[in-house]
């Protein structure tokens, strides 16, 4: 059964295999429960793809290791690793990734379909420009990661995470806190390659270099004339860094020569090394190294930190990983104390599975990524599909249960629809009777509402006359009386009626008597009702001035403005009082005038109704004071 909070991290080299396992407990500390380390042969041509294949195969079996998660690191030589400069004109991160990925299939020397990449941008140099970017690209081809990762799945393990070896190497280096005052350097001496490492703060750099401990047996063969595989045994027997100068040979002439081609081969790779730095410092602008860790199998070889020591005139020691991992109860620290500075991006590797560290890149093929997508949604389905086939077994169970009762409903609804409809039948008849008698009820309204107008309009009225004046005769009529000037002429050729004088009584029946007989044989001759349209008030009236004929005019007029103030102030005339006053005088102190004043809206209308109603009578004491 697998444990939980644990990974198994592999570390695939250029001739060996390292694994560890790693734990971690509640409060975050990280843990080495088991670690192993083999060798497979590899030729002087070819890579050893089937001898890696089956050593991976084997160290993972043979161990007993508990985890099913699986880190892996490829060494460098199998890998492409370039570093670019890329304009920053976002701060979006997205946009910087497109700008990135650009960039890289511009750089990547290989179909892009064939190759797994992944880019990761590298904190920029104090003195750098604002507009560029850092940004590492790092690929290998895609036929050489799926093989690493079928040969571990067949074992029924799950890769989660594949990079390079000097990026693992680089965050075990920064949780180590190597770099993190000044510049530092780690030169890994691996099998068939070596990588030099730039610590710089948050800086990172890396290069590549094609020379390693591969290049020493080479040589010892081709000095020796004796196969790669005795040349492998004779270099780890009598190899290690030749003193030089004054000091003195060994006995051995082998082993004497065996040194001398060593020192040849870790002079080039020094040279290689200042070129390294160089390119640093002028291409990524960098501080100088102040220090160098080694690592990697060759670099074991006797005197080798003191050659580099001598050389790059920098403290030189052996990287040691172990500084923040716990050895669990089943580790041999002495054991552990001869593989430690192989370790390096096994460290780096247990770290991706605690948090985020400096640099996290992932080459899992697209293929894997997807499978594993899957992967981690499969309990979902399986849960999905439980669910459904549950859901539908309670659903059918249910239906057959309620099956009956269902039924009972169904015969239950169709009484109660057919009660509903004859109470539907029924509503609908006495709506339509209730229909017809509210259009009975608003017709009468309607003339109802118009019963009062009259009352209300000629209480109004009276209260606007002035005391010394009377009406003889009120019309409500289409239009006015004629003009002015055009009544002054029909005045003078007909005769005056119903002027009134001493011995009239001025009786307001008889007027209006006299005005409907007129009226009646008038509508003999036009319509037989009066048009409600009519909007015009026509009216002939009387004033009692003081007795003095030259005071009666003024009086008069004075008298005829106050009327037609009132009318005004009384909310239903639309026009000025314009009179047509007579020129006679009668009893020295009658006038008599005859006037036209338009109503605001024609008497029975809606609108005449609605103004009537808001108009409030004057009280009795402002008709006093208005009369005087």
């Amino acid at each position: 059964m697998a444990v939980k909070n644990v990974v198994l991290c592999v570390d695939i080299g250029g001739s060996s295999i390292k694994a560890a396992q790693f734990s971690y407990t509640a409060d975050g500390n990280m843990v080495l429960d088991k670690f192993a380390y083999s060798e497979f042969a590899s030729d002087t041509e070819g890579s050893g793809t089937d001898a890696m294949l089956n050593a991976l195969a084997d160290t993972l079996q043979s161990n007993d290791f508990d985890a099913k998660d699986v880190h892996i690191s490829i060494s460098g030589q199998s890998s492409f690793i370039r570093f670019v400069k890329v304009p920053s004109m976002t701060t979006d991160r997205e946009k910087v990734k497109e700008i990135i990925s650009y960039e890289a299939k511009q750089t990547i020397p290989f179909p892009i379909d064939e190759v797994v990449w992944d880019s990761q941008i590298i904190e920029p140099a104090e003195n750098s420009e604002d507009n560029e970017i850092d940004a590492m690209l790092v690929i290998v081809k895609n036929e050489d990661a799926m093989r690493i990762v079928q040969c571990v799945e067949s074992l029924g393990l799950h890769v989660r995470i594949i990079e390079v070896a000097p990026t693992a190497c680089y965050n075990a280096a920064r949780a180590n806190m190597v770099g993190n005052n000044q510049c530092e350097m780690i030169l890994n001496i691996g099998g068939k390659c070596s990588s030099l490492i730039f610590v710089d703060g948050g800086r990172f750099f890396v290069r590549s270099i094609p020379i390693s401990g591969n290049t020493i047996t080479q040589q010892i063969a081709k000095e020796f004339n004796i196969p790669y595989a005795e040349a492998e045994e004779m270099k780890r027997r009598h190899g290690f860094v030749a003193l030089g100068g004054a000091y003195e040979e060994p006995e051995s002439a082998v082993a004497a020569t065996v040194s001398k081609i060593v020192r040849n081969v870790m002079t080039r790779l020094h040279a290689e090394i200042n070129r390294s730095v160089n390119v640093y410092r002028a291409s990524q602008h960098g501080h100088k190294p102040e220090k160098l860790y080694l690592t990697g199998g060759s670099s074991i070889l006797p005197f080798t930190p003191r050659f580099f020591a001598e050389k790059l005139r920098v403290p030189v020691e052996y990287f040691n990983p172990f500084q923040v991992v716990q050895l669990g109860p089943d580790i041999n620290a002495d054991t552990l104390r001869d593989f430690a500075h192989l370790f390096g991006e096994l460290v780096g590797l247990a770290l991706r599975y605690i948090g985020n560290p400096p640099i996290s890149i992932s080459l899992i093929p697209e293929t894997v990524r997807k499978q594993h997508i899957f992967r981690t949604k499969r309990p979902f389905f399986y849960a999905s599909a439980i669910s459904l086939i549950v859901y539908l077994g309670i659903t059918a169970w249910a239906l057959h249960i309620q099956k009956d009762a269902i039924e009972n409903k169904q015969a239950s609804f169709r009484r109660i629809v057919e009660d509903k409809k004859k109470t539907d039948n029924d509503v609908r008849r006495a709506y339509a009777e209730f229909t017809s008698a509210q259009q009975t009820f608003d017709a009468i309204t309607k003339h109802l509402e118009h019963r009062e107008n009259w009352i209300t309009f000629f209480d109004l009225l009276q209260y606007c006359i002035p005391h010394n004046v009377w009406f003889s005769k009120i019309a409500v009529e289409k239009a006015p009386l004629v003009t002015p000037v055009v009544a002054a002429q029909t005045r003078a050729q007909q005769p005056e009626e119903d002027i009134g004088g001493e011995d009239d009584d001025f009786d307001m029946a008889s007027l209006f008597s006299r005005r409907r007989s007129r009226d009646d044989s008038d509508s003999k001759k036009a319509a037989p009702a009066m048009d409600m349209s009519a909007k015009w008030l026509n009216m002939d009236a009387y004033i009692i001035g003081n007795k003095g004929v030259d005071y009666l005019v003024p009086e008069a007029n004075e008298t005829i403005g106050l009327l037609s103030d009132h009318l005004k102030k009384a909310g239903l005339f639309e026009g000025n009082l314009e009179p047509q006053q007579d020129a006679n005088t009668y009893n020295f102190n009658i006038s008599k005038f005859r006037a036209s004043i338009e109503l605001k809206n024609p008497i029975n209308s809606a609108e005449y109704t609605a103004v009537l109603r808001k108009i409030t009578m004057p009280t009795k004491k402002s008709s006093a004071a208005q009369g005087e």
